[in-house]
């Protein structure tokens, strides 16, 4: 296969994967929140398809990405009830650390899938990036909103779009240097969620908004 060839095959298995990630993610927190089986349902959709969905809007791209792959629907649902049923003969109780390590591959793999489809689209470095944070980060803020959590993005202070962001731009140096297409994927990806799990494992946050008492804002 030539490479040409190759790119679109490699971003639907980027798009495959981080879906079933970040439907992951939406499970354990819906699984968390004690929803029930449609709520479980629900949220995992946001999570997984909800950031690409936006993308999509933004970029002006028909089919959205999940009606071009209608069969995802099936397995998120199969996935849904599988992991339901799993959890309950195990009982397995979900925590909010073991939702962030699918979240962090998610990151990753969105992130990247989504810079390139902007790049794809000849659009400046700084646009398609922040298409790949968009990708990344929105799906999540959907599913916390819907359990009533303010997003974790914005909440535990450790880099998560910052991450995304700095993704996106490894995929634009690779491009720049001529590099391959499947290269500057696989970077993005691995840089964008090994500072995700690093700021995980070593509970780095970014610094904090702080305001003296009786400042004039």
């Amino acid at each position: 296969m030539t490479e040409p060839q190759v790119l679109p095959l490699l971003l639907t298995v980027f798009e495959a994967t981080a879906t079933v990630a970040f439907a992951l993610s939406g499970l354990l927190e819906a699984a968390r929140k004690r929803l029930d089986a449609v709520g479980v349902c629900v949220v995992a959709g946001l999570a997984a398809f909800g950031g690409g969905t936006l993308r999509d809007i933004l970029l002006d791209r028909r089919p959205f990405f999940w009606v071009e792959h209608a069969a995802w629907l099936w397995g998120l649902l199969a996935l849904c009830i599988g992991a339901m049923a799993f959890m309950r003969a195990r009982h397995f109780e979900p925590t909010e650390r073991a939702m962030q390590w699918p979240d962090a591959i998610g990151l990753g793999l969105f992130s990247a899938g989504g810079t390139q489809l902007a790049l794809a689209q000849e659009l400046p470095a700084i646009v398609a990036v922040l298409m790949g944070v968009v990708t990344a980060v929105f799906g999540g803020v959907l599913r916390d909103i819907v359990c009533n959590e303010i997003p974790s993005a914005f909440r535990d202070h450790r880099p998560y779009a910052v991450c995304a962001f700095v993704g996106g731009w490894v995929l634009v140096a690779t491009q720049a240097l001529q590099g391959p297409a499947w290269a500057g994927l696989l970077a993005a990806t691995a840089a964008a969620t090994g500072l995700r799990a690093l700021a995980l494992a070593t509970g780095y946050t970014l610094p904090r908004w702080s305001a003296h008492d009786g400042a004039d804002i």
